[in-house]
């Protein structure tokens, strides 16, 4: 990243972070939150339970409760919040699963942060943590499986979108370690990555 904010690619290949930013101070839905939506749909019944972790603009939430689940939004950014708020979604503002109680959720969806980037590229702002995974990718991944299990409901699953990127066999090896079987859902190939829909049930 250059200060002056010339375009710039990482070492993959793919556009620098911050070029990707724009003016946006909510991540809005994209080819990851279009996969991860339709993907859930597919897995929800109506009156389930159902959490979207990082919710931003409300997007998924929105997309799971049109399919008849009790969704509801939950983000760190205040920004999100209120966004998703203005969407319609109830939300609620906090990290991870920690406001919620144990066993609430049959179904929690997340699309995290996962772009790979650098200390010294990032950008200290909300959208910002919206995008970057830290140097691995996995900024936010592990500890969201590592806390993910108190909140389902008996019977529940963890639907999870990471990036090529990311390393999804990395993610699934952490996942067992915290007590998780895991399978590929979907998978959807674009330019720089392809973008894979895991999912998770207690072991």
């Amino acid at each position: 990243m250059t200060e002056g904010g010339d375009d710039e690619e990482t070492e993959s290949g793919r556009p620098s972070l911050a070029d990707q930013r724009g003016v946006e101070t909510v991540y809005q839905p994209a080819e990851d939150s279009h996969l991860l939506a339709r993907t859930a749909v597919e897995r929800v019944t109506p009156g389930d339970r159902a959490l979207d972790v990082g919710t931003g603009s409300g997007y998924v939430a929105a997309t799971l409760a049109e399919a008849g689940a009790d969704a509801v939004g939950v983000d760190l950014s205040p920004l999100a919040c209120r966004e998703a708020a203005d969407n319609g979604v109830p939300v609620v503002r906090g990290d991870l699963v920690v406001p919620f109680q144990d066993g609430a959720f049959d179904l929690v969806a997340f699309n995290p942060p996962y772009l790979p980037t650098p200390a010294g590229a990032e950008w200290d702002d909300w959208m910002e943590h919206a995008l970057s995974g830290g140097e691995d990718g996995r900024r936010l991944v592990d500890p969201f499986l590592g806390s993910v299990g108190r909140v389902l409901a008996p019977g529940g699953e963890v639907l999870l979108l990471v990036s090529s990127l990311t390393d999804p066999h990395a993610v699934c090896v952490y996942a067992r370690e915290e007590g998780f079987a895991s399978e590929v859902l979907t998978s959807e190939k674009h330019p720089y990555e392809a973008l894979v829909v895991l999912r998770f049930t207690e072991s």
